[in-house]
């Protein structure tokens, strides 16, 4: 590749367009040899990008921004943002499997939908804008506003949470955007979606739960309580009871699938631990995904069943709320 056509993919993530290329002195006809013999791939109509920077690309997960790109660079219009769950995916937040995969931009003066993409009508100040590098997209509080006047409650508050959890934002700069967007289409929604939101949630199966277990009015909890003895801390609830002395640790697959974890030792180690916790009459819930699901009714009754009395009349131990989540590696 010629260097001046290089210096101009290299702007933008490896993309570049026709009019690149021929001020690199790349004819017409070579330009269509480039893209039949399939050294440069075309992303859009005028928009190309070399096979090996693509390649480069997909396998860094970053194949989704070279298609976002390529729709901003052929639209023309560099006062547009990518927004909703595009902007959502390039912010590294979660989105659901079944998500559709257009690409959204939001412009104060244009609506536009064609092949793939989708430009939305909105307003657009500066403070909800952030750019890196050729990337012009809608800031982390803007983009899930947006995603939740959309969609359903409990994925944007997913993805609520994970933002606040790995400090993408704050929940002033949150609510103050749910604010502003209060009487846009869906304003409520999002607003619905902010008061729910709790950054100390560490994983999407938390969130799930926390909402179930709230929608069954079951009584207060809280979240992320460590449990001491003696001076050692022996268990972190995900989900605590205080009243009643229960916990509840919501069972992701992520630690049993780590490549650097033996799956019995951490079952030994766990049910070591949880053996330490019952020994302090502490009541002990462990849920799957599948008790969010079909499993949902004979959970319920178990909680409802464990809260429903007092904990143990002498505590032998102590417990100290977490103000943050942690990230959990995997």
């Amino acid at each position: 590749m010629h260097p001046l056509l290089r210096a101009a993919a290299d702007r933008r993530l490896g993309i570049f367009t026709t009019v690149d290329a021929r001020r690199a002195g790349y004819g017409s006809d070579e330009i269509r040899h480039l893209l039949r013999s399939g050294t440069w791939r075309r992303l859009r109509r005028g928009v190309h990008v070399s096979t090996e920077d693509l390649d480069r690309a997909v396998a860094r997960g970053r194949g989704h921004w070279l298609e976002a790109l390529a729709v901003q660079v052929a639209l023309g219009r560099p006062q547009a943002a990518l927004s909703h769950l595009t902007a959502c995916r390039l912010w590294g937040l979660p989105i659901p499997r079944d998500a559709d995969p257009i690409i959204r931009l939001t412009d104060p003066t244009h609506t536009r939908t064609g092949r793939g993409y989708r430009v939305t009508c909105g307003p657009l100040d500066d403070d909800e804008i952030r750019t890196g590098g050729p990337l012009r997209v809608t800031s982390p509080a803007r983009t899930l506003v947006d995603c939740a006047r959309e969609g359903p409650l409990q994925d944007a508050v997913i993805a609520m949470d994970r933002a606040l959890l790995i400090k993408r934002l704050t929940v002033a700069e949150l609510a103050t955007a749910a604010a502003r967007a209060a009487r846009w289409a869906g304003g409520p929604r999002a607003l619905r979606a902010v008061s729910l939101a709790d950054g100390r949630a560490e994983s999407p199966l938390e969130t799930r739960g926390r909402l179930r277990i709230l929608g069954a009015a079951l009584p207060p909890f809280d979240l992320q309580r460590e449990i001491w003895v003696d001076g050692r801390m022996v268990a972190v609830a995900d989900l605590w009871f205080d009243d009643a002395a229960v916990m509840v640790e919501f069972d992701g697959e992520v630690e049993y699938t780590d490549p650097w974890r033996d799956p019995g030792r951490v079952l030994w180690d766990e049910k070591r631990r949880e053996d330490t916790v019952r020994a302090l009459d502490v009541g002990v819930v462990r849920v799957v995904s599948a008790d969010l699901g079909g499993g949902w009714p004979a959970l319920e009754a178990r909680l409802r069943h464990l809260t429903s009395g007092p904990g143990p009349a002498r505590r032998r131990f102590t417990t100290v709320p977490r103000t943050e989540g942690r990230v959990r590696a995997g």
